[in-house]
């Protein structure tokens, strides 16, 4: 005999407002520590969809126009804009931090090494340990403080990507096509601390000697969004 359990109903209008309330608070969140935040497209079967009438993109970006002049962390502007509808959280880059991008195998190693010198050298000498969050489709995102650019080992490099000014990237818990984000290091696990980029990118330059070339390399068009400029 074959036991069958089967799941009780829960109407769509219930999940939306479910979700809108989870996502509108970790908006919240982020704009409580001056996070400017922005809402973006909701993933609805296998596209994005922003609300826009005739929006042609399919893949996750902000559902504003004019996201970049809007971007707000205003508690009283997040919850208009969570108000009505379960958009995605985008944290907008260049204003309090930029994000560096990289593949899993490198995030895993930078993070392991952030780690080990903070244990080793303490807290005040090694501030590479700030937040870090991860797609499921294994990209690692470290926010680090603003307006450094690259270094030219990593500039060149197809998987490394600088979000800055006029970018933007997903925050937990966003949904993507492959899955949600979730952060491998919480801000609030950080405290919120910003590290400097110089330290991050140092770490990302050491890492890449100890990883074989085939573990790093990937496609730009995998990036969650498009490298700032």
């Amino acid at each position: 005999m074959q036991w069958t359990v089967s799941r009780p109903f829960v109407p769509p209008a219930l999940l939306d407002l479910v979700d809108r309330g989870r996502l509108r608070r970790a908006a919240l969140r982020y704009a409580e520590h001056g996070w400017a935040v922005t809402p973006g497209a909701r993933l609805v079967g296998h596209r994005f969809t922003c609300g826009r009438p005739g929006c042609p993109i399919m893949a996750g970006h902000p559902a504003l126009e004019s996201w970049e002049d809007s971007a707000s962390a205003d508690p009283a502007q997040v919850r208009a804009w969570w108000r009505h509808r379960p958009h995605s959280v985008l944290l907008a880059t260049g204003r309090l931090f930029d994000v560096l991008e990289v593949p899993a195998a490198l995030g895993l190693r930078v993070l392991g090494t952030a780690r080990l010198h903070t244990g080793v050298l303490g807290v005040e000498r090694a501030d590479a340990r700030g937040p870090v969050a991860v797609t499921a489709a294994g990209r690692w995102m470290f926010l680090v403080r603003a307006g450094v650019p690259l270094r030219a080992e990593l500039e060149h490099r197809l998987d490394v990507v600088r979000h800055g000014t006029g970018s933007w990237v997903p925050a937990a818990p966003s949904r993507m096509s492959e899955g949600p984000v979730r952060w491998a290091v919480p801000p609030e696990q950080a405290q919120w601390w910003l590290p400097d980029a110089e330290v991050v990118q140092n770490l990302l330059v050491d890492a890449l000697g100890t990883l074989p070339e085939r573990h790093v390399t990937v496609p730009r068009q995998l990036s969650t969004t498009r490298r700032s400029t």
